[in-house]
């Protein structure tokens, strides 16, 4: 019975953490821009909503995020580890002789911002990979 007990105790507050993580992401917000003397993208997501703009001079374009594209993007960002976005190391260095645009992923949660160092655009650090082909996903829609 004990161990019946502390099984469904774990399992309670394990998924009472994970949803404390999903509620975290409706204050979070979540910026990934791609830039180079020919190209501007900028996507922006916070609380289950999509800006885009594919143009310096451009509009940006809203959308609403499906929940299961959601649950993928929370579940991702859950997998950060924000403090050390800023220490990622890019794995390919075309961005320095004009091979690829300037990627940056930028998050904003808690009024405290966390940034990486320039990366090259489709080819991202490994630890933030996923979410960042997540978020350049909505630009190909």
């Amino acid at each position: 019975m004990r161990i019946l007990s502390l099984l469904l105790l774990t399992i309670f507050f394990g998924t009472s953490c994970s949803s404390q993580k999903i509620a975290d992401m409706t204050t979070t917000q979540i910026e990934y821009s791609a830039v180079s003397r020919g190209v501007y993208k900028k996507i922006i997501v916070q609380n289950k909503m999509v800006s885009i703009t594919n143009g310096r001079d451009a509009q940006p374009v809203e959308k609403k995020i499906d929940d299961a594209k959601w649950k993928q993007i929370a579940t991702e960002f859950s997998k950060i580890n924000l403090e050390s976005i800023p220490t990622l190391k890019a794995p390919t260095e075309k961005r320095f002789y004009d091979g690829a645009a300037i990627g940056n992923l930028t998050i904003i949660q808690n009024q405290k911002t966390y940034q990486t160092q320039g990366f090259d655009n489709g080819f991202p650090p490994k630890e933030i990979e996923k979410l960042v082909n997540l978020l350049t996903d909505f630009a190909k829609e």
